[in-house]
């Protein structure tokens, strides 16, 4: 008896083995490009969910699961969907994380993962254009659409007593989409926004774009650009000329390049980033500590939220399949079910096995509505003594 209770648990180990794989997981994100310097703790959030349901072992049969990088440039539609292109066809990815910046995104998802079939999350893209596009079924992100983060900040503009500015974007997807939601928000609140202009990345001088914005006037400039990019030319402009004394920066602006270059000198000013607070927050960040990076580094948390969403869905549906999986997105993010924070994916992958539900809160309070996109959540920022500090959450 004894050996034939081995030799059955020996079929079983092998047959447990046999349906295990290595799963692989694209991460798109703009490692080159405007903003660089949020990619690297973007990746290792997302790098950090694969890494605790490989260790669990719970993920269909025991599979792992690696990361295989991709370089969106955040800007360069055609660099996206060639780097896009190439971790579907030959690394043969099963997801990604991804693409980034708005622009990108809508081309990678068009041009290559709809005709493949497979899923992506994105941590980061926030144009509004996204929550109408076709995408059969394969497109999600765990950010919120910029016509919330255009209200967000109206209500903190208007509570500063301020009630005139002026816009600038940046020329694409991104910083269309959001100047035209925050002009729309903040006209409706009793606003005025004096000028709404474009800038385009990658010049050495914006001298013209920042007289062009004082001669319009304004309480306070809202700079709807990129960190890394056009958005710290227009800042650096506006602070030599002293066309401005008060920012606004929208999220494409809250990274720690905003702190070190420019510290005291932004004294005063203000911003806003998708964030939330709460246990899963908590949780989250103490991990990234634990694992060497900074978990309060824009769309950290989105991304390990992005990756953990791919898995369990995998789980739910038992299979790594984008056809199969992309169902179940929705079933795992939202109630009913077993909530479940950062460090609990294990705790997750027993109860789906079990045939339970589970609820995912993750790090950033994942709430997917309509196609698949975050209700949203904010945190806002103040600029005090040189320091980015937290205000608070809307």
């Amino acid at each position: 008896m004894k050996k034939l209770l081995l030799a059955s648990t020996a079929v079983a180990l092998m047959a447990g083995a046999a349906g295990a794989e290595e799963i692989k997981l694209g991460v798109s994100l703009g490692f080159t490009g405007p903003l660089e310097s949020m990619s690297p703790d973007m990746e290792k959030g997302a790098m950090l969910a694969m890494k605790e349901v490989s260790d669990s072992g719970k993920l269909l049969d025991g599979s792992t699961v690696s990361a295989v990088r991709a370089d969106s440039t955040c800007i360069d539609a055609a660099a996206a969907t060639a780097a896009v292109t190439r971790i579907i066809t030959q690394d043969k990815v099963k997801g990604i994380v991804g693409g980034m910046c708005s622009g990108e995104t809508i081309a990678s998802l068009q041009n290559v993962a709809m005709p493949n079939g497979i899923v992506m999350i994105s941590p980061s893209a926030t144009s509004p254009a996204l929550s109408t596009l076709e995408d059969n079924g394969l497109f999600f992100r765990t950010s919120p659409s910029d016509a919330r983060q255009g209200v967000v900040m109206t209500e903190i503009i208007k509570e500063h007593g301020i009630n005139s500015v002026a816009v600038t974007y940046t020329n694409n997807d991104y910083g269309k989409g959001l100047a035209e939601s925050f002009e729309a928000a903040f006209k409706e609140a009793g606003g005025t926004v004096t000028i709404n202009a474009p800038h385009e990345d990658g010049k050495a001088d914006y001298s013209a774009e920042v007289g062009a914005l004082a001669s319009a006037g304004g309480e306070a400039l809202v700079i709807a650009g990129y960190i890394d990019q056009g958005g710290a030319g227009i800042l650096r402009a506006a602070l030599d000329t002293a066309a401005f004394q008060t920012f606004v920066f929208p999220d494409g602006m809250i990274g720690a390049t905003l702190e070190t270059q420019f510290g005291k000198e932004i004294e005063g000013s203000f911003g806003q980033n998708p964030a939330s607070a709460g246990a899963g927050r908590d949780a989250f960040l103490k991990m990234a500590t634990d694992g060497g990076f900074d978990g309060t580094t824009s769309f950290a948390a989105e991304s390990y939220d992005a990756a953990a969403l791919i898995l369990l869905a995998m789980a739910k549906a038992g299979s790594s399949d984008p056809a199969k999986y992309k169902d179940a997105v929705m079933d795992v993010a939202n109630a009913p079910g077993e909530p479940i924070l950062p460090g609990e994916l294990g705790k997750a992958l027993d109860l789906i096995a079990a045939g339970k539900d589970v609820d995912y809160v993750g790090a950033t309070s994942v709430e997917l509505i309509g196609s698949g996109e975050s209700s949203g959540s904010y945190r806002e920022l103040a600029f005090k003594d040189g320091k980015m500090t937290e205000v608070g959450y809307r």
